[in-house]
């Protein structure tokens, strides 16, 4: 009898199981994820991207360090999924520009607004002094190992800064003074004593690793042995920090965040094959959009063997343009003017609303929701192309939208 009684609860068990496995979603394909890592990684790599990714996700308290002043808590929180961020949550750049002399206000909190504080802290505000401002949504970061692992050499290739060939296009070079940190390797070329910068909405930091260190500092308060000055809100006092000691997270908490983002994989084409995507690729080519959103480099040789010598698809030549007055943010970085900026990679574009909740955000700080929101805020160098696209008839514009979303 409790033979039967247990045979019977075994197969109410199974039926149970198989009946809730039916009712689930189907498990996304990895062309519809961010997440990921790079193909052809080591299990001793994948363990080191397993030790980033929990890294990456890591909620600090007031007791580790958070604070006292900051804008978010964890790293995932302003790139949920590995991707772009929402307008809810952007960072504040400031400064006082007077001419061609901008101050960053170092001594007043600046360069970025930490608008969150710790219990019993005073939030900052941004000090009277500041003229202007830049709203920045969190970039979207996956890939970006393959763009770590290019030569300045294939990104001065494509620099045209006197417009050459006459197509209205003069993409730059941001060089930007490297950090104490940072170490040359072979891929890098300086220029004097400063280096390309390929990272950061205008292309201001040369390394990941640059880009790291700076967020962990200015949107969480938290310091590393490669920045051991704790922030604090000087309308508070000086020095009125945490009572954590320095430095709050070791350097390999801050390489395991770097090798994380070094193995995030490439965003995956989707419907590559439909005539919708392929005209619309074409559209995109013949009418210059691909001037600047060139789709295909090459790594150079890499200490990470999966990343060396790839061929990768960005859709981004990382140099600087001007994209004329209605992006002007009137905000200076290293030798990008206030309507300079990096060309954004497009790969993942087609996912990034997954990532904001559903809705599409575009341009740096968010303000298009539709990617003809988003071309028609192209000026300077990129008014022809604009133009170009607005003399498209509908079927075509919609086809070169169903390419973007290809991406």
């Amino acid at each position: 009898m409790k033979k039967t009684i247990l045979l019977s609860g075994i197969a109410l068990f199974i039926i149970t199981m198989v009946a809730c496995e039916k009712m689930l979603p189907p498990a996304p394909k990895d062309e519809e994820i961010l997440a990921g890592t790079i193909p052809g990684l080591t299990p001793q790599q994948e363990h080191e991207h397993l030790v980033g990714d929990i890294a990456f996700g890591k909620i600090f308290t007031p007791e580790q360090g958070l604070g006292p002043i900051f804008v978010q808590t964890s790293c995932s929180n302003c790139h949920a999924g590995n991707g772009k961020g929402h307008p809810t949550n952007v960072l504040t750049r400031f400064a006082n520009v007077n001419g061609s002399i901008v101050d960053y206000l170092l001594s007043k909190g600046g360069p970025q607004l930490q608008q969150s504080s710790i219990m019993g802290y005073p939030a900052e505000v941004i000090p009277g002094e500041a003229n202007v401002f830049s709203k920045r949504m969190a970039p979207a970061i996956m890939g970006l190992g393959y763009i770590a692992a290019l030569s300045d050499a294939s990104i001065l290739a494509n620099v045209d800064s006197n417009d050459v060939d006459a197509d209205g296009i003069s993409g730059r070079i941001n060089y930007v003074n490297p950090t104490s940190f940072f170490i040359p390797q072979s891929i890098h070329i300086p220029n004097g004593s400063q280096y390309i910068g390929r990272f950061g909405k205008k292309a201001e930091k040369v390394t990941i690793q640059d880009q790291v260190v700076f967020a962990l500092k200015q949107d969480i308060g938290i310091t590393s042995d490669f920045d051991m000055q704790d922030l604090y809100n000087v309308q508070a006092g000086i020095n009125t920090g945490d009572n954590v000691t320095d430095p709050e997270v070791s350097a390999s908490f801050v390489y395991s965040l770097v090798f994380y983002m070094r193995t995030l994989k490439a965003p995956t084409r989707r419907n590559t094959d439909d005539p919708d995507v392929m005209a619309g690729e074409n559209l995109f080519n013949q009418i210059g959009c691909n001037s600047c959103h060139k789709s295909t480099f090459v790594t150079a040789q890499s200490d990470i063997e999966a990343l060396s010598n790839q061929t990768f698809h960005p859709y981004s030549d990382f140099l600087l343009h001007d994209m004329g007055q209605l992006l002007d943010d009137s905000y200076p970085e290293g030798n990008a003017k206030g309507s300079e900026w990096r060309t954004p990679p497009l790969w993942g574009l087609g996912l990034a609303k997954d990532s904001q909740g559903g809705q599409l955000f575009l341009l740096h700080d968010g303000r298009a929701t539709t990617f003809e929101g988003a071309i028609s805020f192209h000026g300077g160098e990129a008014a022809s192309r604009r133009t170009a696209f607005n003399t498209l008839s509908e079927q075509q514009k919609q086809q070169l939208i169903k390419f973007l979303e290809s991406l």
